[in-house]
């Protein structure tokens, strides 16, 4: 079999209203290795429209820079807390809004799949999937914060998942 030599630039997005991580990394055959992350942070003495535009120009910005051509983003989780779902979904809007104005190809995924994508089960920890992310990188240290880490995690996802549905082994 013929290793693809392509090399791929893919976003991931962990989206909150406080914290919205973000991470970036190129993947070229099997092989995966970080580029940058971060975290956008906004104040909770802000308007919620001014943290949206905040999260939004970021992400912006973040995409100018690095120029990825897809997203893997998570999906929003409903716990116990709706208002704390509300605000993750509009985060999450924000960022969906600057990954599709750059036309990027965007995966929507539950917490449950990046775990399972990344760690081999869905009911993985965080520590777990930290300790997975900077494994799979080839990082020297683990990334913090830990929105970042869960931002590549998503990116690591949307890698995997993609690639099982071109290769014709499962479904997004």
């Amino acid at each position: 079999m013929i290793q693809s030599t392509r090399k791929t630039i893919i976003m991931g997005i962990d989206p909150g209203l406080a914290n919205t991580g973000w991470g970036i990394i190129e993947e070229c055959g099997s092989k995966k290795r970080a580029l940058a992350y971060g975290c956008i942070s906004t104040s909770s003495t802000g308007d919620t429209a001014s943290r949206l535009k905040a999260i939004h120009d970021q992400i912006s910005a973040v995409i100018a820079r690095y120029h990825p051509v897809e997203l893997g983003i998570e999906s929003i989780y409903f716990g116990a807390n709706s208002k704390s779902a509300m605000a993750t979904g509009q985060a999450r809007g924000a960022a969906l809004v600057a990954a599709a104005v750059s036309r990027l190809a965007i995966g929507e995924y539950s917490p449950k799949q990046i775990k399972q994508a990344v760690v081999g089960t869905g009911a993985a920890d965080k520590e777990q999937v930290q300790y997975m992310v900077r494994v799979l990188l080839g990082l020297d240290h683990t990334p913090t914060p830990d929105h970042s880490a869960d931002a590549l995690a998503a990116a690591i996802c949307h890698a995997h998942l993609r690639n099982k549905v071109e290769t014709g082994e499962g479904e997004i």
